[in-house]
């Protein structure tokens, strides 16, 4: 592996790290309130399928020189397995029961590549069914955040965007983005462009409206009813959460 391509992956797997970490504080929080409130779980089952193939596409017998790909993915992998079994034990029975069919079909794609991949592909073919899968579902993971994109937009307020967590977005979607290039590897390469313009666009939408004292609170229900689910809890309900929190 040549050095620049070995530079941008170790930066690309500190990044990455951070991002996947970002959650943290509001599982920290779920479990405080032992509950996942108005939080959406699918982000993380699907960022858990993201990494499970990225990690399987990684490994020397499916894509060679992608060794760092897969160390990263793969702790990946297991961060966000704990974030969705703790979404799993606090969340209500009906979003429950959805995010453990979810889960389970996860865990089937992941063992159909595993197995058509093993069994039925060699060389260069089983490389192009795990690197199209891999970045199908990379391009995914990087598009989940258009919906927040949209309600900073409406709201005028980028409280519910986090600029670190942005920041991450970008950074990982370049560093992946210049490794994939660098190695010849539009699988690698194309996805986390991708996660580097919307990483752009986000950090471009912070700086455009952090100063701004977003739209009036008579409007903000019909903001809210025209969000959809991110991973983030409604405005008016994450104030009221975190006037509990600081209440207890």
């Amino acid at each position: 592996m040549d050095i620049p391509r070995f530079v941008f992956g170790i930066f690309g797997n500190a990044s990455a790290l951070f991002l996947f970490l970002a959650p943290v504080i509001t599982f920290k929080r779920i479990i405080i309130n032992r509950s996942t409130e108005n939080f959406s779980g699918i982000p993380y089952v699907m960022t858990l399928l993201n990494c499970l193939l990225s990690t399987w596409y990684g490994l020397p017998f499916v894509s060679p020189d992608n060794i760092l790909l897969s160390t990263v993915n793969g702790t990946g992998a297991v961060i966000e397995i704990v974030y969705v079994l703790i979404f799993i034990t606090f969340a209500p029975k009906k979003e429950k029961a959805k995010i453990l069919r979810l889960f389970t079909f996860v865990l089937l794609v992941f063992s159909a590549v595993i197995f058509v991949s093993l069994f039925a592909l060699h060389g260069n073919s089983r490389k192009l069914f795990c690197g199209f899968a891999a970045a199908i579902f990379s391009a995914i993971m990087y598009g989940s955040p258009l919906s927040i994109m949209r309600l900073v937009i409406r709201t005028k307020s980028v409280e519910f965007m986090p600029f670190f967590l942005s920041l991450f977005v970008f950074l990982c979607g370049t560093s992946w983005s210049i490794f994939g290039w660098l190695g010849h590897d539009p699988f690698v390469a194309v996805p986390n462009g991708l996660g580097s313009v919307l990483g752009t666009m986000q950090l471009t939408l912070y700086f455009i409206y952090r100063d701004k004292k977003g739209v009036p609170r008579k409007q903000e229900a019909t903001t809210e009813e025209d969000s959809m689910e991110t991973g983030h809890a409604k405005p008016h309900q994450e104030k009221q959460s975190n006037a509990n929190g600081a209440q207890a």
